[in-house]
């Protein structure tokens, strides 16, 4: 059998997808499934088996394919079954004849002798028989016989076969392999191209693994250029009886897959030639998935020549192809089953129309002409013109077909096909409705704690009407160029300053306009009233935050206008205007007590300085009778108290003062009476200072710890003249403030001349 035979016949037996790789034909299941093929004469379906005939003498039954099978392109393939023969045979001649595998052009169709194993005399194909009766001695025995050729020989019996080159017989093997028992036995053939011989096969056949057979068998007969056949099995009986059953059948093929047995693309001829040029090779992947791992081969039908230019195949009229694929690997087997019909058609291309957006308002829409369906044909070129004119002088032609912008118009186009073939059609460019959109402003009120912020719900920014989908960026550019885009869900609390956002707005057609959406914050609206305030430490107020608002609440939990009874410390309120929540804060600071400075004593005129506070002060000697000025006169000598407060009429503050009892007249002539100046009783003022002066201001004695504090009218020793002279006594009193104090006045020292 020619290599060419065995791949058409399991591309037809198999019936699987074409995608799928591995690839069988069966007799199998319970009962046997034999949809697809014929049983003749004795065979019927039992349970899971085949009977090919009874145990009776002169019986037959095969099964074979319904259908022809035309084989070729197959470099490897392999046939599985199981057989049984058994029953109680016949008492003159025991067990007979045997049954066989085969692959014939003329296959059997009614009763045939038992001789050929149930193989027609003159049948030609592949044959394995499996003999159980030696018809020469009339015994019985176990041989395999191979033909690849005519089954012509005296009796139409192929164990007499011996064709050189095409034929086998096994020795016996009843002694180690009886085919006459009640279990089934296993057989496996493999066929396998032979690399030095191209037109044998190599075939290898095993019963329950032993291998029998293992050679090149050359066709011969009517197998030398076979092309179509039945695939079965046949069994006879003759004079001698046996049952032979078949179960289990399985043929494999492993076959480059094929998508499409025929492809009729179009193609035309050129009117100026009459011919027409295409590339065969183009359409490799529409035969099968990833044709580079194939290597194709094209002829014309009929030929065996293979077509030495398919990249640039020359057709006049009506041509049919045939494809070859081949897997290099030679895992797979060759596919023939391809065909490229071609029948030259005038070709015409069609008038279209695109339409294109007129985004945000430009006036013109970007239009992709090369997608414009002027024609269903792969593999041609287009010539894109503004005007006829244009495209019939070769003029002006539009350099940027992909990205044309335009308004409304007519373009014109020339199609040239691969073969050459030219028509020209027009392209109408329409536009899209505008996208509607109008600017808005959102106002939103200032994040609290950062006033200058507030957060924008662009989703809900009405821009326009319908539902069209929008998407949202913080600036024109962006929008127009699609970067930085705002998330919906950012969008719908998008934090920003006053400024502006964008809106794209699209609609069904995938047009757009940008709207502008202008971004307030909102000032905060603050209590004009509502100011610090200074009290007293001890005292309470009332903080009002004036009327307006639509709510208030105050830092104390109040909600009222106006909070009282408060004293000091910090405060806020949270007032509300409309939807936004302004948050103030106010003050009630402690009044600053005023400070006495200093005290000056002239005799018994006490003079008072302060300082601090909120002036105007008043004074007071008993903290009752108050007044303006800070002269107190006709103080009694002694220890006093002055009070003093400011405006704000705080609890007072209190310091102590001395007025020394101060002698005016000394007569230091030692007689006891007046002799001296004592200021001891001043001894436990702080800091306490004495100083005598002369009416020049020249300082004539110091008094101090080591003196008592006392002057006796002496200066350096000696006596001052009579005469009028001035104190000056400072201290500062015991008290938080440490007041300075003060006092002076005059004195007359009178001596003896």
């Amino acid at each position: 059998m020619k290599k060419h035979i065995l791949i058409c016949l399991l591309a037809f037996l198999f019936g699987l997808p074409p995608k799928l790789f591995s690839q069988t034909y069966q007799l199998s299941g319970n009962p046997v499934n034999t949809t697809g093929w014929n049983l003749v004469s004795d065979a019927v379906v039992s349970t899971d088996f085949i009977r090919l005939t009874t145990d009776q003498t002169s019986r037959f039954g095969a099964i074979t394919l319904a259908d022809p099978i035309t084989l070729s392109y197959c470099d490897k393939w392999k046939v599985e079954f199981d057989f049984r023969i058994d029953g109680n045979g016949t008492a003159q001649f025991g067990r007979g004849d045997g049954f066989t595998f085969w692959y014939l052009a003329n296959p059997p169709t009614g009763f045939v002798s038992g001789g050929g194993l149930g193989i027609p005399a003159n049948a030609s194909g592949l044959m394995v028989g499996f003999d159980i009766f030696n018809n020469t001695t009339e015994g019985q025995m176990s041989k395999v016989h191979l033909l690849y050729g005519t089954n012509n020989t005296a009796g139409n019996n192929i164990e007499f076969n011996n064709t050189p080159g095409s034929t086998f017989h096994s020795p016996d093997l009843i002694g180690t392999i009886p085919f006459v028992g009640n279990t089934y036995k296993h057989v496996e053939v493999n066929g396998e191209t032979d690399l030095s011989n191209p037109t044998n096969w190599i075939i290898k056949i095993k019963i329950d693994g032993v291998l029998i057979a293992d050679q090149s068998f050359a066709p011969s007969g009517g197998a030398v250029g076979m092309s179509q056949g039945y695939f079965g099995f046949s069994a006879a009986t003759g004079g001698a009886s046996a049952r032979h059953s078949i179960q289990n059948v399985k043929v494999f093929v492993d076959k480059v897959p094929i998508l499409s047995n025929t492809i009729t693309p179009f193609v035309c001829t050129n009117p100026a030639t009459g011919n027409g040029v295409v590339d065969l090779t183009s359409y490799n992947s529409q035969f099968v998935n990833n044709p580079g791992n194939y290597i194709f081969t094209y002829y014309l039908l009929g030929s065996s020549t293979p077509i030495a230019n398919p990249t640039s195949f020359q057709y006049s009229g009506n041509t049919t192809i045939k494809v070859i694929v081949k897997d290099p690997t030679s895992t797979l087997c060759d596919n023939g089953d391809g065909v490229i019909q071609l029948n030259p058609t005038p070709f015409s291309a069609t008038d279209a129309t695109l339409t294109g957006c007129n985004n945000n308002n430009a006036g013109t829409a970007t239009f992709d002409l090369t997608t414009a369906a002027v024609t269903t044909l792969t593999g041609t070129t287009k010539e894109f013109y503004p005007t006829l004119y244009d495209l019939n002088n070769g003029i002006n032609q539009i350099t940027n077909p992909s990205a044309y912008a335009s308004a409304a118009a007519t373009i014109y186009v020339r199609v040239t096909t691969a073969q050459g073939c030219v028509s020209t059609s027009k392209i109408t460019l329409n536009i899209h409705p505008v996208v509607v959109v109008t600017d808005t402003e959102l106002k939103s009120c200032p994040i609290e704690g950062n006033p200058s912020m507030a957060s924008f719900n662009l989703t809900g920014a009405v821009v326009s009407q319908g539902g069209l989908t929008k998407k949202y960026y913080p600036s024109l550019t962006d929008a127009i160029n699609e970067t930085n885009e705002i998330s919906a869900t950012a969008a719908a609390a998008y934090v920003a300053p006053t400024g502006v956002a964008y809106i794209k707005v699209f609609n069904s057609n995938g047009c757009y306009s940008i709207a502008k959406v202008a971004l307030t914050v909102l000032a905060p609206v603050f209590s004009r009233v509502l100011k610090d305030k200074i009290i007293c430490m001890e005292s309470k107020t009332t903080l009002d935050a004036g009327p307006g608002f639509k709510s208030y609440e105050w830092s104390t939990g109040a909600t009222t206008q106006a909070i009282n009874n408060v004293g000091v410390g910090t405060y806020w309120v949270k007032l509300k205007t409309g939807d936004c929540i302004a948050l103030q804060t106010v003050k009630i600071l402690p009044s600053e007590n005023p400070v006495v400075t200093n005290v000056d004593v002239s005799g018994n005129t006490v003079t008072i300085f302060a300082n601090g506070g909120m002036p105007p002060y008043q004074y007071s000697m008993d903290n009752i009778v108050w007044q303006d000025s800070n002269v107190f006169p006709n103080v009694p000598r002694g220890e006093s108290k002055v009070y003093v407060k400011d405006s704000y009429n705080c609890t007072p503050i209190e310091i102590n003062i001395t007025v020394p009892n101060i002698i005016n007249v000394i007569t230091p002539n030692d007689d006891g009476i007046n002799d001296v100046i004592d200021y001891s009783a001043l001894a436990n003022k702080r800091d306490l200072e004495i100083n005598i002066y002369d009416r020049y201001g020249v300082q004539l004695f110091r008094a101090d710890r080591t003196n008592g504090y006392k002057w006796n009218g002496t200066a350096n020793g000696r006596r001052v003249p009579t005469g009028s002279y001035w104190y000056s006594v400072t201290w500062n009193e015991n008290n938080k403030t440490n007041t300075p104090i003060k006092f002076s006045g005059w004195i007359l020292v009178k001596n003896r001349e």
